[in-house]
């Protein structure tokens, strides 16, 4: 635990060092968010826009929380180590006795609580510039909102071990699997804008029943929702994820950590 406090310590004071990073992140969710908002109203049905965000906001705002949560973990989880590398501290850390275990998970509370904020401002930014967004059946969906971060945070430990890997080859991974995260998954969009042969590889992904029973739920079922099966396996599917991704993504950490410990390629970049 004391070690889990001071990681957690160290990453919010480098957090807070660059002032102007620190607050152009939080200014940049809400142009995103204004950016995409504005697009869904462009294909909203005609006169709609007057009456608020509705089903269409419903679908683009739900699904860019997870996508920002998604974004924050590949880059504050797996590019975090690789951080560490520039600054020459990761192998002095692993010199040390302290728990590998609490300082990777330390980089999950950054995530959880500084995109939590931001996610929380931006929908009340959306609800006062274009109106109250369906909101339906909290129970559900926190409880699926859980479980599809633990699902992402644990991808993001895997990720972190692919970045000890491959080194700086991740950044553009990680550029790859957001776009690709973000069209597969249908972040913005319904899944019934994917072409057939697009929403085949979606139904493959778990996080794709994530996003869809999320939204689904907090915009009450609306017909034709969820898009991909049944809400019961979907939320069979998404506990899952939630459980068995963390595990998988701790082990897959710990494999790579041992390979660069054993061929020597901890500190190299």
């Amino acid at each position: 635990m004391e070690t889990f406090i001071s990681m957690v310590r160290k990453q919010l004071l480098v957090m807070v060092r660059y002032p102007v990073e620190f607050v152009s992140s939080f200014a940049m969710v809400f142009l995103i968010i204004m950016m995409f908002t504005l697009a869904t109203l462009m294909f909203s049905a005609p006169g709609s826009a007057g009456n608020g965000p509705g089903l269409s906001g419903g679908i683009m705002m739900y699904g860019f929380i997870l996508f920002m949560f998604l974004s924050d973990t590949l880059w504050t989880i797996g590019l975090n180590v690789r951080w560490e590398q520039y600054e020459g501290t990761l192998e002095a850390l692993y010199l040390t006795p302290a728990s590998k275990f609490a300082v990777l998970v330390s980089r999950v509370v950054l995530s959880l609580v500084w995109t939590g904020l931001n996610m929380l401002a931006g929908v009340a930014f959306v609800q006062f510039v274009l109106g109250r967004l369906p909101f339906h059946n909290p129970g559900l969906a926190a409880y699926l909102l859980v479980m599809a971060l633990s699902g992402t945070f644990g991808f993001g430990f895997a990720f972190a071990g692919y970045t000890l890997l491959v080194k700086e080859t991740a950044r553009m991974t990680v550029n790859f699997l957001q776009f690709g995260f973000m069209i597969l998954c249908a972040m913005f969009f319904p899944f019934s804008a994917l072409p057939s042969p697009v929403r085949m590889i979606s139904a493959m992904i778990p996080l794709s029943y994530a996003v869809d029973a999320f939204r689904s739920t907090l915009m009450g079922f609306p017909p034709g929702f969820p898009e991909l099966a049944p809400l019961e396996a979907e939320i069979i599917i998404v506990s899952g994820w939630g459980l068995l991704m963390p595990i998988f993504g701790y082990w897959s950490y710990k494999w790579a950590e041992r390979r660069v410990r054993t061929t020597g390629g901890l500190a190299e970049f």
